[in-house]
């Protein structure tokens, strides 16, 4: 008999990547599922793969705060062009 926990999970996203085996690939899953853009899995995990981690958390945490937006994605993606332009030019 399976766990309520997991049946839950297993609905809510049916078309979750089955073949994880990395980490930068589950941080991806949990950042499209985070900002309830699951059509998009595919480049989240690039993302997560390419981008430093500091700067996609600082976009996360900064998504977050939105309680209202639209499209939390849109936010998410906002942000980290900001963070990685102020990256590039440095002090």
């Amino acid at each position: 008999m399976k766990k309520l926990g997991n049946v839950i999970a297993e609905l809510k996203y049916k078309d979750r990547p089955k073949n994880i085996s990395k980490e930068f690939q589950m941080y991806g899953v949990y950042l499209a599922e985070t900002l309830d853009d699951t059509k998009h899995y595919s480049l989240y995990i690039k993302l997560a793969k390419e981008v430093k981690r500091s700067l996609l958390e600082d976009a996360l945490n900064f998504t977050k705060d939105y309680y209202d937006a639209k499209s939390k994605a849109k936010v998410f993606m906002w942000r980290l062009s900001e963070l990685k332009k102020d990256a590039t030019q440095g002090p």
